[in-house]
């Protein structure tokens, strides 16, 4: 496992193992990826978002779009465990 940082999505989207216990944040904050997706997944609107978060900025809640879309577009396999 990587201790170095990643950034995807034009640097938006970064994966710092020291940051968010590695999960994907934005911009190296401590924003989860995902926290903004579930505002937004579950009715949020970006202007109520980033009046939560005044740091964010709108290109941030779609480049977590994006992010998401790429791990969607991986092909996955379900073993059976039981």
């Amino acid at each position: 496992m990587s201790t170095e940082p990643s950034e995807f999505i034009d640097g938006r989207i970064t994966i710092d193992p020291a940051i968010c216990n590695g999960r994907p944040t934005i911009r190296g904050k401590r924003i989860a990826a995902q926290t903004i997706l579930e505002f937004l997944g579950a009715g949020e609107t970006p202007e109520e978002i980033l009046r939560k978060y005044p740091s964010l900025e709108a290109e941030d809640m779609r480049a977590c779009l994006r992010f998401a879309a790429l791990l969607m577009d991986k092909r996955y396999e379900l073993a059976r465990v039981a």
